[in-house]
């Protein structure tokens, strides 16, 4: 697999250790006037600091984002260890929709606020599935996988083969469930 998602490390923490299965989208600047689009069904999480600031997440993922901040590899490496799978996602096209996702994702609600605020009114939720190497893999940084953006391509395909799931199936299916109802899918 080569796809990539860029997300913010503390929000790639949180999903590799099951404490959430959601992503939530507006898109990058990179991405032009089309936004944000779902074009991959499997991908790595590509964790990033670029964007990422403490105050910005729930006061129990700050201790998280420390730590994490603190470890995260040199400039020119990217740790990959976790990749996920798109089981259902949805176009919220206003703040209230988004606040039924509420206590599902690590974000404030005013980082929500101010993504509606950004151009075109809409981000997306996407509930994913994770899986977790037992080992990360340590890869080049390439200048192309800078920017704001929220997909890259791998410049090589990395196996997922031994990969396991972050939750247990019924885990898994309660916080899809939890989703689906507050998003109406």
């Amino acid at each position: 697999m080569r796809a990539a998602f860029k997300e913010w490390a503390v929000i790639v923490d949180a999903l590799a250790s099951g404490r959430q299965i959601l992503a939530l989208r507006k898109g990058g600047i990179r991405e032009g006037r089309g936004g944000f689009q779902v074009t991959q069904p499997e991908f790595w999480l590509f964790p990033t600091l670029f964007h990422q600031q403490r105050e910005l997440v729930l006061p129990e993922a700050r201790e998280r984002y420390d730590v994490i901040a603190h470890g995260f590899p040199a400039g020119e490496v990217l740790r990959l260890q976790s990749f996920a799978r798109v089981v259902a996602w949805r176009r919220l096209e206003s703040p209230a929709a988004a606040e039924r996702l509420r206590g599902q994702h690590f974000w404030q609600d005013a980082v929500i606020a101010q993504r509606f605020e950004w151009g075109k009114a809409e981000i997306h939720a996407l509930a994913v599935r994770v899986f977790n190497l037992p080992t990360p893999i340590e890869l080049p940084m390439r200048p192309e996988y800078g920017g704001c953006k929220s997909w890259v391509e791998l410049e090589s395909d990395v196996s997922v083969e031994t990969a396991v799931p972050a939750l247990d199936d019924q885990a898994f299916a309660e916080r899809l469930g939890r989703f689906q109802r507050a998003v109406g899918v």
